[in-house]
């Protein structure tokens, strides 16, 4: 799923992802690491990652959490009455995600999701 945030009228973000339900979710979870915490786009990409829902054809609804995520986050969402379930690091499960960022001098710069194939280069 593309997507593109603009910054002044100009493209500034150009991302997309793949993940079934969880697209939307990776997606607003990319730009507000970003816009929000001033990620660059490798560790918006790499950051662990949550997904609530079915995922690449998993009939479930539960809170699926890398285990990069803290136990304190787990057992805190699992007080609250969400079924959680740990993936591994780095998990496929998680959908997968790119980024590239057009910072004001027009420089770009890539972001490759550790979790599937994928190169930024540039020339």
């Amino acid at each position: 799923m593309p997507a593109m945030a603009f910054l002044d009228g100009k493209p500034s973000i150009l991302y997309g992802t793949q993940g079934g339900e969880g697209q939307p979710q990776t997606q607003t979870a990319l730009i507000t690491r970003v816009v929000h915490y001033g990620m660059n786009p490798q560790q918006a990409v790499s950051a662990p990652r949550r997904v609530w829902g079915r995922t690449w054809g998993e009939p479930t609804e539960e809170l699926k959490v890398e285990e990069r995520v803290g136990s304190e986050v787990c057992n805190a969402l699992s007080k609250a009455g969400h079924v959680v379930r740990k993936v591994s690091a780095y998990d496929g499960v998680m959908g997968h995600a790119h980024m590239i960022q057009i910072n004001e001098h027009g420089f770009r710069i890539g972001g490759t999701d550790p979790r599937c194939d994928g190169a930024a280069i540039g020339w």
